[in-house]
């Protein structure tokens, strides 16, 4: 019996790179535009000012693969937000 839970695969990423600790995802999607167009929102909601100190990057992967036999492939990488542009995004 085949259960499928998402009526299309969740294939695109935004990955915050920071220089001190693990990667941590900001936010998933099916398609790079919506992540480009959501990233920046879930970055202000989900890191601290502590946090977004040590962002050095944040990563645009895709899934490469079978939904249970693949990797995630680094495809751009993304503005961090600075403070100015994240206040008046928020």
């Amino acid at each position: 019996m085949l259960i499928q839970t998402e009526s299309k695969a969740q294939g695109w990423r935004a990955v915050a790179v920071f220089d001190d600790r693990a990667d941590a995802l900001i936010f998933v999607g099916r398609s790079s535009t919506q992540v480009r167009q959501e990233y920046v929102e879930a970055y202000l909601e989900l890191l601290d000012d502590e946090e977004r100190d040590h962002v050095t990057t944040i990563q645009l992967q895709q899934w490469s693969g079978a939904p249970d036999a693949g990797r995630w492939v680094h495809k751009a990488n993304l503005k961090v937000p600075t403070p100015v542009k994240a206040r008046l995004a928020a």
